[in-house]
């Protein structure tokens, strides 16, 4: 049977399944877990009487009391199962943190072994992120989406992640570790959802300004308009920041601007339109080697390295609840971005000098490379209350559709001058290639309760891809035949009820990662692809045990294991001359295990109300162990690259008033940059990247009502440090960390 009869005959199913649980239905949905992530109540849910049921009117409630900050997901939301799954759920608002700058290690600081690729003021637009081992460089291998919606380049050639909001514009963080490849995508390492704010209905309009000063040269200016009337809503922003850079050549200027209306067409209708507008020019001063590093790390050898990478992204929601037991929720959108650079590039590592050409008088000649990305999604979900064994059970299922087009062009011959100049001199590009992803996908899970404090959540995930490329090479013209490929994804989670606010829960879900073509002809790369590479596959399970015990103490401790089969990764080999190089290749399959644990005491709460005058204390420990290594071929035994065994990060909020302030300390154990596990090399981009400490401080005072002062130090110690290697852009080689650096914002709110 071909693929699409495949797709076709689970569709039928779906919608037959769906009509059966639609006619059965007779409970509405339970009421989620409560704001801040607490254990869900509905563990057992009751069915309204038809004769009964009443819808009442709105009523809005405005409070002053903080949202608890850390938390995770409820049972379900948003058509989404959550129940069983390893999640976390960060309100920035309860966070005293620099999210101004973006500084992820603090943003993401209480989720463990929350990785940071640290390249943000090096080149690239925005820090990546990793979990459990795995690639840390531009999210690749994390589902990174806003309001629900993918940001990535391309969602299976190219998932670089080029753009995230600011944080100043973000209501809360959702991450979902690797049980979400059923319902968000086959990804290994799991889905973050970055939630804007919006307006609420009916409140008056709402204005906020803040400008940020800070070391070398920073300066930001946000502000943001929301409110809501009738059946209306709404919320904008629009942010502006500019860096001189800590290093020489790493200046930079951003705009980010972002809007939303929302309309209540009916009660059971509601629609959104956003639309998210990102522009930037970045001067990147490219890598260092270890003894240009050792010397002095904030020191630059590449002038006339520029890049932009252009972001547009257009979604329309959509919402509606057919009866109280069925709720559809959809989302359409559009992409179209671009990331084009001008630069000295990577050949001859950080040691080729970017040099002036004796006979002419000038330097040599840039290479001008270009990348456009159009892709159009379709999401739909269809949330069913249904009623078996007697009990309320809730069936999340769907579809999604996405149609994506990369063009890259690379190899053009550059201008001989230092400006931001992407003009052609004396030719084309070498390489001028299209290539087309076209997937489709069914998903379904149950929410099945047992008992009054078991469930269980069965699923099932069906993916085709199929994949084109066109173009040329050099001289060669390249048309590919189309590659079409189609894999079921199972998985199952469970929850268990100790207590109303303390539960067990576990989960074992497959993943993969396809191999499209586009993947092997990378963009700025001096690794050499292997062009035999394979798809890989494996598996995540998580097990865990989270809640609160009093209000004094919250925790989630689990441990997790995953299988990764034909591990993509570089290797260090050696040519005929005996030159040595690097390789990007199907390493082996590597085996990842260890405990990942995040404890928060609120020890003044042990006081109760007699603690009030004494104001607010919270301490925290996020910790993650982790033991990525390859279990088979020439490296078994050797540790993952990009994999630091120990993450942790400790830190105490002291607050009283209007008075916050926090303290954290970030420890990284050493990792290795090729599965080789090389220590040292003349190569920079492989090697040991050697452990670090960084300690961060922030505060806030409010003046009044309206206005506030924030203001923070970053790397307080000042430590020499560094996250990545690398043999591509914005290196190749060492791309250091920021040394300390001072902020302050003042900031108003008005309405």
């Amino acid at each position: 049977m071909d693929s699409l009869a495949v797709c076709r005959r689970l569709r039928h199913a779906a919608i037959a399944s769906l009509a059966f649980a639609a006619s059965i239905t007779s409970a509405t949905s339970a009421a989620l877990a409560q704001a801040g992530g607490d254990i869900p109540r509905d563990t057992v849910r009751q069915a309204p009487s038809r004769d009964t049921a009443a819808r009442l009117a709105t009523v809005v409630v405005t409070g002053t009391e903080a949202r608890p900050a850390v938390g995770h997901l409820p049972a379900v939301h948003g058509g989404i199962i959550y129940g069983g799954q390893k999640t976390e759920l960060i309100t920035l608002d309860s966070l005293r943190l620099n999210r101004v700058q973006d500084v992820m290690r603090q943003v993401l600081g209480r989720i463990p072994g929350a990785n940071i690729s640290e390249t943000e003021s090096s080149g690239f637009p925005s820090n990546g992120i990793g979990f459990r081992g795995l690639d840390p460089t531009q999210s690749i291998e994390i589902n990174t989406r806003q309001n629900g919606v993918n940001i990535a380049a391309d969602l299976y050639g190219y998932p670089e992640t080029y753009y995230t909001p600011p944080m100043e514009a973000v209501d809360h963080i959702e991450v979902v570790r690797g049980a979400s490849a059923l319902q968000f995508g086959p990804q290994f390492g799991g889905m973050i959802n970055y939630v804007m704010k919006s307006g609420a209905p009916d409140t008056p309009p709402t204005f906020t300004a803040q400008e940020t000063g800070g070391s070398f040269g920073t300066f930001n200016s946000f502000t943001s308009l929301g409110g809501g009337r009738g059946p209306w809503t709404y919320y904008g922003f629009l942010q502006y920041r500019t860096e001189q850079g800590w290093r020489a050549n790493s200046d930079f200027n951003q705009m980010s601007a972002y809007g939303n209306v929302g309309y209540r067409v009916s009660d059971g209708l509601s629609l959104r339109l956003e639309y998210s507008l990102f522009r930037n020019r970045i001067h990147m001063p490219g890598g260092l080697s270890d003894a240009q590093f050792g010397s002095d790390a904030r020191q630059s050898f590449r002038a006339r390295n520029w890049l932009a990478s252009p972001w547009n992204i257009v979604a329309l929601h959509v919402e509606n609840r057919f009866s109280p037991e069925v709720t559809l929720f959809a989302t359409a959108s559009v992409m179209r971005s671009q990331r084009y650079l001008v630069w000295r590039n990577e050949d001859g590592g950080p040691q080729a000098s970017d040099s002036i050409d004796p006979a002419t008088g000038d330097f040599v000649p840039r290479e001008v490379e270009r990348e456009r990305f159009t892709n159009v999604t379709t999401e739909a979900r269809l949330q069913v209350e249904h009623r078996l064994f007697g009990r309320a059970q809730t069936l999340a299922t769907g579809a999604r559709l996405f149609s994506g087009t990369l063009g890259r062009q690379d190899g053009g011959p550059g201008s001989t001058g230092s400006d931001f100049d992407m003009g052609l001199y004396g030719g084309g590009y070498e390489n001028d290639l299209t290539f087309g992803t076209r997937n489709a996908a069914l998903f379904a899970q149950d929410l099945i309760h047992l008992t009054d404090r078991w469930s269980l959540t069965p699923g099932v995930r069906y993916e085709i891809l199929y994949s084109t490329a066109r173009g040329h090479e050099d001289t060669n013209t390249v048309h590919q035949p189309a590659k079409t490929r189609s894999y079921p994804l199972f998985g199952v989670g469970s929850e268990y009820l100790i207590t109303r606010s303390t539960s067990l829960y576990a989960n074992i879900t497959q993943a993969y990662r396809p191999i499209t073509y586009d993947f092997l002809t990378p963009f700025a790369s001096a690794s050499r692809i292997d062009p035999h590479m394979k798809d890989a596959s494996g598996y995540t399970a998580d097990l865990g045990w989270r809640g609160d015990m009093g209000p004094a103490l919250h925790f989630d401790v689990g441990v997790f294991y995953l299988w990764y089969d034909n591990r993509i990764g570089v290797v260090t080999r050696t040519d005929a001359n005996g030159q040595p190089f690097t390789e990007v290749t199907n390493v082996a399959r590597s085996i990842h295990k260890g405990v990942e644990s995040y404890v928060q005491l609120n020890p003044l709460a042990l006081l109760g109300r007699d603690a009030s005058p004494l104001g607010h204390l919270e301490l925290f420990d996020s910790f993650a162990y982790v033991d990525a290594r390859y279990a088979a071929g020439p490296f078994a035994g050797h540790e993952v690259e990009a994999a630091p065994p120990i993450i942790n990060r400790v830190g105490l909020t002291y607050g009283i008033g209007g008075l916050a302030t926090t303290v954290q300390l970030s420890h990284t154990a050493r990792s290795y940059a090729d599965a080789n596990n090389t220590v040292a090399s003349d190569d920079a981009a492989v090697g040991l990247v050697p452990a670090f400490d960084v300690l961060d401080w922030s505060g806030a005072v409010p003046i009044g009502e309206r206005y506030r002062v924030e203001l923070g130090v970053n790397n307080v110690t000042n430590a020499r440090y560094f996250t990545k290697r690398t043999a591509e852009y914005p290196g190749p080689g060492i791309i250091p960390g920021m040394g300390r650096s001072v902020y302050v914002t003042v900031g108003a709110t008005v309405r």
